[in-house]
């Protein structure tokens, strides 16, 4: 089943895309959340109309992924966790923590944007990447701090 993205989808496809999935996942995940359409001759008439209307979004949130980019890399994030010998914490720092972190600062990124190879679990300064939209990175220092 040939369907036309709405929305990038991890995995499959950019907004504006046609794609050739299941017809399963179609039918039942992508068109009633409104992730994609059903590549039809209709579909595809509008979809030529569209793509100048997609272009633009497109460049408006790689635009704004790029400030929030610059945002991210001028904030660095302090989080404090109890720790004991040798500077080993009893627990660790992860995704999640470090998007609390952020929106504290008054930045809201999406947990899953954070990419952490493997939870923080030492004291130290670290550079954590984030992806954001359209290719888009930034690094984070995040300072891991003793309670």
């Amino acid at each position: 089943m040939k369907v036309i993205l709405q929305s990038s989808v991890p995995n499959l496809g950019d907004l504006g895309d046609i794609v050739d999935v299941k017809a399963g996942y179609g039918r039942n995940f992508l068109i009633p959340r409104g992730l994609a359409l059903l590549a039809d001759e209709r579909n595809m008439a509008r979809l030529e109309h569209q793509k100048r209307l997609i272009a633009h979004k497109k460049s408006k949130l790689i635009a704004q992924a790029a400030v929030l980019a610059t945002k991210l890399s001028e904030t660095p994030v302090s989080i404090k966790r109890p720790a004991g010998e040798e500077d080993k914490l009893f627990g660790s720092v992860t995704n999640r923590d470090i998007a609390e972190a952020l929106a504290a600062e008054g930045i809201e990124v999406d947990r899953r944007h954070v990419v952490l190879d493997e939870p923080i679990r030492h004291i130290g300064v670290f550079q954590v990447p984030v992806k954001l939209y359209g290719g888009v990175d930034a690094q984070v220092k995040v300072y891991v701090l003793r309670e």
